[in-house]
Protein backbone atom coordinates (compact mmCIF):
# COMPACT_ATOMS: atom_id res chain seq x y z
CA UNK A 1 0.00 0.00 0.00
CA UNK A 2 2.71 2.52 0.86
CA UNK A 3 3.92 3.57 -2.55
CA UNK A 4 3.02 7.07 -3.85
CA UNK A 5 -0.11 8.23 -3.14
CA UNK A 6 0.26 9.64 0.72
CA UNK A 7 3.16 11.79 -0.72
CA UNK A 8 1.14 12.66 -3.89
CA UNK A 9 -2.87 12.81 -2.67
CA UNK A 10 -2.81 15.25 -0.28
CA UNK A 11 -3.35 17.89 -3.03
CA UNK A 12 -5.85 16.89 -4.47
CA UNK A 13 -7.91 16.04 -1.08
CA UNK A 14 -6.75 19.51 0.08
CA UNK A 15 -8.51 21.04 -2.84
CA UNK A 16 -11.53 18.73 -2.71
CA UNK A 17 -12.14 19.71 1.06
CA UNK A 18 -10.78 22.36 1.70
CA UNK A 19 -9.77 22.04 5.41
CA UNK A 20 -7.04 19.78 7.01
CA UNK A 21 -9.30 18.10 9.58
CA UNK A 22 -11.67 17.30 6.70
CA UNK A 23 -8.72 15.89 5.28
CA UNK A 24 -7.73 13.92 8.16
CA UNK A 25 -11.25 12.69 8.13
CA UNK A 26 -11.52 11.68 4.89
CA UNK A 27 -7.93 9.78 5.56
CA UNK A 28 -9.66 7.88 8.76
CA UNK A 29 -12.87 7.01 6.03
CA UNK A 30 -10.47 5.35 3.94
CA UNK A 31 -8.93 3.35 6.36
CA UNK A 32 -12.32 2.07 7.91
CA UNK A 33 -13.68 1.74 4.39
CA UNK A 34 -9.99 -0.51 3.54
CA UNK A 35 -10.63 -2.18 6.81
CA UNK A 36 -14.43 -3.32 6.63
CA UNK A 37 -12.95 -4.35 2.66
CA UNK A 38 -10.11 -6.46 4.32
CA UNK A 39 -12.48 -8.07 6.83
CA UNK A 40 -14.75 -9.55 3.53
CA UNK A 41 -11.74 -10.16 1.53
CA UNK A 42 -10.07 -12.25 4.70
CA UNK A 43 -13.17 -14.91 4.92
CA UNK A 44 -12.92 -15.64 0.89
CA UNK A 45 -9.59 -15.80 1.02
CA UNK A 46 -9.13 -18.23 3.70
CA UNK A 47 -11.61 -20.14 2.19
CA UNK A 48 -9.89 -20.16 -0.96
CA UNK A 49 -6.43 -20.08 -1.12
CA UNK A 50 -5.60 -19.84 -4.74
CA UNK A 51 -3.11 -18.20 -7.25
CA UNK A 52 -5.68 -15.30 -8.82
CA UNK A 53 -7.29 -14.30 -5.70
CA UNK A 54 -9.75 -12.28 -6.61
CA UNK A 55 -10.56 -13.62 -9.83
CA UNK A 56 -11.39 -17.09 -7.83
CA UNK A 57 -13.50 -15.17 -5.46
CA UNK A 58 -15.91 -13.71 -8.33
CA UNK A 59 -15.47 -16.94 -10.52
CA UNK A 60 -16.89 -18.89 -7.86
CA UNK A 61 -19.82 -16.80 -6.77
CA UNK A 62 -20.95 -15.44 -10.49
CA UNK A 63 -19.63 -17.97 -12.91
CA UNK A 64 -16.49 -17.79 -15.54
CA UNK A 65 -17.99 -14.53 -17.69
CA UNK A 66 -17.95 -12.25 -14.62
CA UNK A 67 -14.61 -13.67 -13.39
CA UNK A 68 -13.58 -12.80 -17.26
CA UNK A 69 -14.46 -9.22 -17.11
CA UNK A 70 -13.01 -9.01 -13.69
CA UNK A 71 -9.84 -10.57 -14.88
CA UNK A 72 -9.86 -8.57 -18.25
CA UNK A 73 -10.76 -5.15 -15.85
CA UNK A 74 -7.27 -5.75 -13.92
CA UNK A 75 -4.84 -6.52 -16.67
CA UNK A 76 -5.75 -3.79 -18.82
CA UNK A 77 -7.04 -0.58 -16.01
CA UNK A 78 -6.47 -1.99 -12.57
CA UNK A 79 -2.89 -3.47 -12.72
CA UNK A 80 -1.70 -1.76 -15.87
CA UNK A 81 -3.24 1.35 -14.79
CA UNK A 82 -2.32 1.33 -11.16
CA UNK A 83 1.68 0.25 -12.56
CA UNK A 84 1.44 2.68 -15.36
CA UNK A 85 0.33 5.59 -12.34
CA UNK A 86 3.22 4.10 -10.04
CA UNK A 87 5.76 4.75 -13.01
CA UNK A 88 4.24 8.57 -13.25
CA UNK A 89 5.06 8.61 -9.69
CA UNK A 90 8.14 7.10 -9.94
CA UNK A 91 9.08 9.69 -12.81
CA UNK A 92 8.14 12.56 -11.23
CA UNK A 93 9.87 12.21 -8.20
CA UNK A 94 13.12 11.63 -10.18
CA UNK A 95 12.32 14.96 -11.92
CA UNK A 96 12.39 16.56 -9.26
CA UNK A 97 15.38 15.43 -7.86
CA UNK A 98 16.82 16.31 -11.47
CA UNK A 99 15.44 20.15 -10.90
CA UNK A 100 12.97 20.16 -13.92
CA UNK A 101 15.76 18.23 -16.21
CA UNK A 102 13.72 15.46 -17.14
CA UNK A 103 10.56 17.21 -17.60
CA UNK A 104 12.65 19.58 -20.34
CA UNK A 105 13.57 16.61 -22.32
CA UNK A 106 10.45 16.25 -24.41
CA UNK A 107 8.94 16.01 -27.68
CA UNK A 108 5.45 16.75 -29.13
CA UNK A 109 3.62 15.03 -31.60
CA UNK A 110 0.55 16.68 -33.65
CA UNK A 111 -1.89 13.50 -34.01
CA UNK A 112 -5.07 13.89 -36.03
CA UNK A 113 -7.66 16.63 -35.26
CA UNK A 114 -5.23 19.00 -33.96
CA UNK A 115 -4.73 17.45 -30.63
CA UNK A 116 -0.92 17.60 -29.09
CA UNK A 117 0.72 14.72 -27.81
CA UNK A 118 3.91 15.47 -25.30
CA UNK A 119 6.05 13.10 -23.85
CA UNK A 120 9.08 13.52 -21.75
CA UNK A 121 11.98 12.12 -20.42
CA UNK A 122 9.81 11.71 -16.82
CA UNK A 123 7.84 9.38 -18.94
CA UNK A 124 10.85 7.52 -20.12
CA UNK A 125 12.06 7.13 -16.84
CA UNK A 126 8.83 5.84 -15.83
CA UNK A 127 8.78 3.03 -18.59
CA UNK A 128 12.60 1.93 -17.26
CA UNK A 129 11.49 1.17 -14.09
CA UNK A 130 8.82 -0.72 -14.91
CA UNK A 131 11.54 -2.90 -17.03
CA UNK A 132 13.74 -3.08 -14.30
CA UNK A 133 11.23 -4.54 -11.62
CA UNK A 134 9.63 -6.85 -14.38
CA UNK A 135 13.14 -8.23 -14.85
CA UNK A 136 13.34 -8.64 -11.12
CA UNK A 137 9.92 -10.70 -10.80
CA UNK A 138 11.26 -12.86 -12.80
CA UNK A 139 13.44 -14.79 -10.05
CA UNK A 140 12.12 -16.87 -7.16
CA UNK A 141 8.78 -15.93 -5.78
CA UNK A 142 10.84 -16.58 -2.44
CA UNK A 143 14.15 -14.00 -3.30
CA UNK A 144 10.89 -11.50 -4.78
CA UNK A 145 9.74 -11.76 -1.38
CA UNK A 146 12.26 -10.97 0.68
CA UNK A 147 13.41 -7.95 -1.45
CA UNK A 148 9.87 -7.08 -0.77
CA UNK A 149 9.74 -7.65 3.25
CA UNK A 150 13.43 -5.41 3.48
CA UNK A 151 11.50 -2.75 1.37
CA UNK A 152 8.77 -2.43 3.25
CA UNK A 153 10.63 -1.91 6.27
CA UNK A 154 12.65 0.69 4.86
CA UNK A 155 9.17 2.38 3.56
CA UNK A 156 7.31 2.08 6.77
CA UNK A 157 10.73 4.24 8.74
CA UNK A 158 10.40 6.73 5.54
CA UNK A 159 6.63 7.85 6.22
CA UNK A 160 7.20 7.60 9.86
CA UNK A 161 10.41 9.35 9.65
CA UNK A 162 8.92 12.43 7.66
CA UNK A 163 6.42 12.54 9.78
CA UNK A 164 8.58 12.94 12.91
CA UNK A 165 11.00 15.33 11.37
CA UNK A 166 7.97 17.56 10.28
CA UNK A 167 6.61 17.97 13.76
CA UNK A 168 10.26 18.83 15.60
CA UNK A 169 11.46 20.96 12.93
CA UNK A 170 10.87 24.23 14.81
CA UNK A 171 8.55 25.62 12.14
CA UNK A 172 5.69 24.18 12.47
CA UNK A 173 2.03 26.51 13.10
CA UNK A 174 -1.08 24.47 14.75
CA UNK A 175 -2.78 27.33 13.08
CA UNK A 176 -2.81 25.80 9.62
CA UNK A 177 -5.00 23.68 11.19
CA UNK A 178 -7.79 26.20 11.40
CA UNK A 179 -7.19 27.81 7.66
CA UNK A 180 -8.69 26.86 4.04
CA UNK A 181 -7.56 25.92 1.20
CA UNK A 182 -9.90 27.60 -1.30
CA UNK A 183 -7.91 29.85 -2.09
CA UNK A 184 -5.38 27.61 -3.94
CA UNK A 185 -4.34 27.13 -7.34
CA UNK A 186 -5.85 23.20 -7.46
CA UNK A 187 -3.87 23.05 -10.82
CA UNK A 188 -6.00 20.25 -13.01
CA UNK A 189 -8.93 20.07 -10.35
CA UNK A 190 -11.97 20.05 -12.23
CA UNK A 191 -14.75 22.56 -10.47
CA UNK A 192 -16.99 19.48 -10.08
CA UNK A 193 -14.76 18.17 -7.91
CA UNK A 194 -14.50 20.54 -5.03
CA UNK A 195 -16.88 21.20 -2.21
CA UNK A 196 -19.38 19.11 -0.62
CA UNK A 197 -20.56 16.01 -0.88
CA UNK A 198 -18.99 15.98 -4.54
CA UNK A 199 -16.22 17.00 -3.16
CA UNK A 200 -15.39 14.47 -0.03
CA UNK A 201 -16.00 11.39 -2.50
CA UNK A 202 -13.25 12.95 -5.27
CA UNK A 203 -11.24 12.97 -1.79
CA UNK A 204 -12.00 9.24 -0.96
CA UNK A 205 -11.09 8.35 -4.46
CA UNK A 206 -7.83 9.56 -3.81
CA UNK A 207 -7.00 8.16 -0.63
CA UNK A 208 -8.48 4.75 -1.78
CA UNK A 209 -6.04 5.14 -4.26
CA UNK A 210 -3.64 5.28 -1.63
CA UNK A 211 -4.99 2.30 0.76
CA UNK A 212 -5.26 0.33 -2.65
CA UNK A 213 -2.74 -2.60 -2.65
CA UNK A 214 -4.27 -4.50 0.74
CA UNK A 215 -6.64 -6.92 -1.84
CA UNK A 216 -3.84 -7.71 -4.17
CA UNK A 217 -2.40 -9.82 -1.43
CA UNK A 218 -4.81 -11.82 -2.01
CA UNK A 219 -3.64 -13.00 -5.35
CA UNK A 220 -1.05 -14.60 -4.10
CA UNK A 221 -3.00 -16.71 -1.48
CA UNK A 222 -2.09 -19.84 -3.16
CA UNK A 223 1.88 -19.35 -2.38
CA UNK A 224 1.44 -18.05 0.93
CA UNK A 225 1.76 -20.63 4.15
CA UNK A 226 -0.98 -21.99 6.59
CA UNK A 227 -3.42 -18.98 4.95
CA UNK A 228 -6.11 -19.28 7.04
CA UNK A 229 -3.50 -17.54 9.78
CA UNK A 230 -1.42 -15.48 8.35
CA UNK A 231 -4.10 -14.18 5.61
CA UNK A 232 -6.62 -12.18 7.68
CA UNK A 233 -3.65 -10.99 10.28
CA UNK A 234 -1.38 -9.98 7.31
CA UNK A 235 -4.80 -7.91 5.62
CA UNK A 236 -6.12 -6.77 8.84
CA UNK A 237 -2.62 -5.70 11.08
CA UNK A 238 -0.97 -4.52 7.84
CA UNK A 239 -4.18 -1.41 6.93
CA UNK A 240 -4.33 -1.24 10.73
CA UNK A 241 -0.15 -0.18 10.56
CA UNK A 242 -0.94 1.80 7.09
CA UNK A 243 -3.84 4.29 8.13
CA UNK A 244 -2.38 5.48 11.50
CA UNK A 245 0.64 5.95 9.15
CA UNK A 246 -1.14 8.03 6.59
CA UNK A 247 -2.93 10.19 9.21
CA UNK A 248 -0.09 10.85 11.16
CA UNK A 249 2.23 12.14 8.19
CA UNK A 250 -0.69 14.14 6.92
CA UNK A 251 -0.83 16.04 10.36
CA UNK A 252 2.28 16.90 9.79
CA UNK A 253 2.24 18.30 6.00
CA UNK A 254 -0.17 20.68 7.39
CA UNK A 255 1.61 21.33 10.38
CA UNK A 256 4.15 22.87 8.39
CA UNK A 257 2.30 23.55 5.19
CA UNK A 258 -0.85 25.79 5.39
CA UNK A 259 -3.63 24.35 3.28
CA UNK A 260 -3.15 26.89 0.30
CA UNK A 261 0.41 25.92 -0.08
CA UNK A 262 -0.54 22.49 -0.18
CA UNK A 263 -3.49 23.06 -2.70
CA UNK A 264 -0.84 25.18 -4.46
CA UNK A 265 1.39 22.36 -5.12
CA UNK A 266 2.74 22.07 -8.60
CA UNK A 267 1.61 19.02 -10.98
CA UNK A 268 5.51 18.93 -11.26
CA UNK A 269 6.10 17.97 -7.50
CA UNK A 270 4.37 16.54 -4.39
CA UNK A 271 3.54 17.53 -1.18
CA UNK A 272 6.56 15.81 0.79
CA UNK A 273 9.26 17.21 -1.32
CA UNK A 274 7.60 20.59 -0.70
CA UNK A 275 7.54 19.80 3.23
CA UNK A 276 11.24 18.88 2.83
CA UNK A 277 12.25 22.19 1.21
CA UNK A 278 9.92 24.43 3.88
CA UNK A 279 11.80 22.45 6.63
CA UNK A 280 15.31 22.40 5.56
CA UNK A 281 15.85 24.39 2.18
CA UNK A 282 15.35 24.00 -1.82
CA UNK A 283 18.16 21.52 -1.72
CA UNK A 284 17.05 18.67 0.46
CA UNK A 285 13.63 18.72 -1.76
CA UNK A 286 15.80 16.72 -4.06
CA UNK A 287 17.31 14.35 -1.86
CA UNK A 288 14.07 14.06 -0.26
CA UNK A 289 12.23 12.98 -3.75
CA UNK A 290 14.90 10.59 -5.11
CA UNK A 291 14.05 8.57 -1.59
CA UNK A 292 10.86 8.53 -1.98
CA UNK A 293 11.41 7.29 -5.89
CA UNK A 294 13.23 4.49 -4.12
CA UNK A 295 9.78 3.93 -1.73
CA UNK A 296 7.82 3.74 -5.01
CA UNK A 297 10.11 1.50 -6.94
CA UNK A 298 10.00 -0.73 -4.22
CA UNK A 299 6.12 -0.82 -4.49
CA UNK A 300 6.12 -1.44 -8.36
CA UNK A 301 8.09 -4.75 -7.32
CA UNK A 302 5.71 -6.11 -5.25
CA UNK A 303 2.41 -4.87 -7.57
CA UNK A 304 4.70 -6.84 -10.61
CA UNK A 305 4.68 -9.68 -8.41
CA UNK A 306 1.06 -9.96 -7.65
CA UNK A 307 -0.63 -8.24 -10.86
CA UNK A 308 1.10 -11.65 -13.36
CA UNK A 309 -1.36 -14.31 -11.10
CA UNK A 310 -4.55 -12.48 -12.29
CA UNK A 311 -3.86 -13.35 -16.51
CA UNK A 312 -2.11 -16.43 -15.10
CA UNK A 313 -5.02 -18.02 -13.24
CA UNK A 314 -7.47 -16.93 -16.60
CA UNK A 315 -5.15 -18.74 -18.99
CA UNK A 316 -5.06 -21.91 -16.79
CA UNK A 317 -8.84 -21.27 -17.09
CA UNK A 318 -8.30 -21.06 -21.20
CA UNK A 319 -9.82 -17.77 -20.74
CA UNK A 320 -6.74 -15.74 -22.04
CA UNK A 321 -3.36 -15.93 -23.82
CA UNK A 322 -2.39 -20.09 -23.40
CA UNK A 323 1.13 -18.93 -23.38
CA UNK A 324 0.66 -16.74 -19.96
CA UNK A 325 -0.46 -19.61 -17.87
CA UNK A 326 3.04 -21.43 -18.04
CA UNK A 327 5.21 -21.29 -14.92
CA UNK A 328 9.28 -21.33 -15.69
CA UNK A 329 10.71 -24.44 -14.62
CA UNK A 330 13.83 -22.45 -13.30
CA UNK A 331 12.12 -19.65 -11.03
CA UNK A 332 8.23 -21.46 -10.80
CA UNK A 333 7.41 -18.14 -11.77
CA UNK A 334 4.45 -17.07 -14.66
CA UNK A 335 7.53 -15.15 -16.42
CA UNK A 336 5.33 -14.50 -19.38
CA UNK A 337 2.84 -13.13 -17.71
CA UNK A 338 4.66 -10.94 -15.73
CA UNK A 339 6.36 -9.67 -18.98
CA UNK A 340 3.26 -9.25 -20.65
CA UNK A 341 1.54 -7.00 -17.82
CA UNK A 342 4.71 -5.08 -17.51
CA UNK A 343 4.84 -4.18 -21.51
CA UNK A 344 0.75 -2.57 -21.43
CA UNK A 345 2.05 -0.65 -18.43
CA UNK A 346 4.86 0.59 -20.25
CA UNK A 347 2.23 1.81 -23.22
CA UNK A 348 -0.17 3.09 -20.16
CA UNK A 349 2.73 5.51 -18.74
CA UNK A 350 3.05 7.65 -21.95
CA UNK A 351 -0.76 8.03 -22.54
CA UNK A 352 -1.73 9.84 -19.40
CA UNK A 353 -0.89 11.85 -16.53
CA UNK A 354 -0.69 10.36 -12.72
CA UNK A 355 -4.19 11.71 -11.29
CA UNK A 356 -6.04 10.44 -14.21
CA UNK A 357 -4.06 7.08 -14.32
CA UNK A 358 -5.13 6.71 -10.76
CA UNK A 359 -8.45 7.70 -11.06
CA UNK A 360 -9.13 5.55 -14.04
CA UNK A 361 -7.26 2.66 -11.93
CA UNK A 362 -9.59 3.03 -8.45
CA UNK A 363 -13.01 3.41 -10.37
CA UNK A 364 -12.39 -0.24 -12.27
CA UNK A 365 -11.37 -1.52 -8.71
CA UNK A 366 -14.13 -0.07 -6.82
CA UNK A 367 -16.52 -1.67 -9.60
CA UNK A 368 -15.56 -5.14 -9.04
CA UNK A 369 -14.80 -4.64 -5.09
CA UNK A 370 -18.60 -4.29 -4.90
CA UNK A 371 -19.38 -7.21 -6.70
CA UNK A 372 -16.39 -9.30 -4.33
CA UNK A 373 -17.46 -8.22 -1.25
CA UNK A 374 -21.10 -9.06 -2.23
CA UNK A 375 -19.65 -12.29 -3.32
CA UNK A 376 -19.33 -13.09 0.86
CA UNK A 377 -23.25 -13.77 1.39
CA UNK A 378 -23.09 -15.97 -2.22
CA UNK A 379 -21.13 -18.09 -0.69
CA UNK A 380 -22.67 -18.30 2.51
CA UNK A 381 -25.58 -18.65 1.34
CA UNK A 382 -24.21 -21.25 -1.51
CA UNK A 383 -21.34 -23.21 0.33
CA UNK A 384 -22.78 -23.00 4.37
CA UNK A 385 -21.32 -26.31 5.43
CA UNK A 386 -18.02 -24.88 3.40
CA UNK A 387 -14.50 -24.87 5.79
CA UNK A 388 -14.24 -21.66 6.71
CA UNK A 389 -10.53 -21.25 9.00
CA UNK A 390 -11.98 -17.58 9.13
CA UNK A 391 -15.49 -15.76 9.21
CA UNK A 392 -15.47 -12.26 9.10
CA UNK A 393 -16.59 -10.33 11.97
CA UNK A 394 -19.46 -8.30 12.29
CA UNK A 395 -21.09 -10.24 9.48
CA UNK A 396 -23.26 -9.11 8.03
CA UNK A 397 -23.03 -5.29 9.23
CA UNK A 398 -19.54 -4.57 7.98
CA UNK A 399 -20.07 -6.41 4.40
CA UNK A 400 -23.04 -4.62 3.84
CA UNK A 401 -21.02 -1.45 5.05
CA UNK A 402 -18.68 -1.38 2.57
CA UNK A 403 -20.97 -2.73 0.07
CA UNK A 404 -23.15 0.70 0.49
CA UNK A 405 -19.90 3.34 0.70
CA UNK A 406 -18.48 2.03 -2.56
CA UNK A 407 -21.66 2.00 -4.13
CA UNK A 408 -22.29 5.68 -3.51
CA UNK A 409 -18.07 6.34 -4.15
CA UNK A 410 -19.00 4.82 -7.52
CA UNK A 411 -21.92 7.17 -8.16
CA UNK A 412 -20.48 9.83 -6.94
CA UNK A 413 -17.29 9.60 -9.59
CA UNK A 414 -19.67 8.72 -12.50
CA UNK A 415 -20.52 12.34 -11.56
CA UNK A 416 -17.31 14.01 -10.85
CA UNK A 417 -15.44 12.23 -13.37
CA UNK A 418 -17.46 10.73 -16.08
CA UNK A 419 -14.52 10.25 -18.56
CA UNK A 420 -12.86 8.21 -16.90
CA UNK A 421 -15.75 6.24 -15.45
CA UNK A 422 -16.71 5.39 -18.46
CA UNK A 423 -13.99 5.09 -19.91
CA UNK A 424 -12.93 2.05 -17.63
CA UNK A 425 -16.75 0.32 -18.65
CA UNK A 426 -16.13 0.73 -22.21
CA UNK A 427 -12.99 -0.87 -22.08
CA UNK A 428 -14.63 -3.43 -19.94
CA UNK A 429 -16.88 -4.18 -22.72
CA UNK A 430 -14.37 -4.90 -25.37
CA UNK A 431 -13.57 -7.61 -23.46
CA UNK A 432 -17.11 -9.13 -24.50
CA UNK A 433 -16.19 -10.57 -27.94
CA UNK A 434 -12.13 -12.39 -26.54
CA UNK A 435 -14.31 -14.22 -23.95
CA UNK A 436 -16.83 -15.95 -26.32
CA UNK A 437 -13.79 -16.55 -28.15
CA UNK A 438 -11.87 -17.97 -25.73
CA UNK A 439 -15.08 -19.81 -23.68
CA UNK A 440 -15.30 -21.83 -26.48
CA UNK A 441 -11.91 -23.31 -26.40
CA UNK A 442 -12.11 -23.52 -22.87
CA UNK A 443 -12.41 -26.61 -20.73
CA UNK A 444 -15.47 -27.39 -18.64
CA UNK A 445 -16.23 -24.85 -15.60
CA UNK A 446 -16.60 -28.22 -13.69
CA UNK A 447 -13.07 -29.25 -14.64
CA UNK A 448 -11.76 -28.50 -10.49
CA UNK A 449 -13.33 -27.63 -8.08
CA UNK A 450 -12.03 -24.98 -5.42
CA UNK A 451 -14.31 -25.07 -2.52
CA UNK A 452 -13.74 -27.96 0.55
CA UNK A 453 -16.82 -28.59 2.41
Amino acid sequence: MVGSGVFLKARVMTCAVDTPLLVLGVWIVGGLLSTAGALTYAELAAMMPRAGGEYVFIREAYGRFAAFLFGWMRFFIGNGGGLAALASAFGIFFNVLTAGALAALAFTVTLPGGHAWRVSAVEGVGVTAILVVALVNCASVRWCGRVASVTTVLKVALVAGLGIAALTAGNTSWTNFTESGAAGTCEGIAAGARGGVAGFGAALLAAMWAYNGWNELTYVAGEVERPGRNLPLALLGGLGITSALYVFVNASYFAVLSPAAVASTPLASSVATEVVAGMIGPAAAGVMAGVLAVSVLSTMQVVVLVAARIPFAMAQDGLFFTSLGRVSERSRVPVQAVLAQAGLAMVLVVSGSFDALTDYAVFAILLFGLLIGGSIFVMRRRYPDAERPYRTWGYPVVPMLFLLVTGWLLANTLMTSPRSALGGLLLMTLGVPFYLYWSRLAPSPDAERTIST
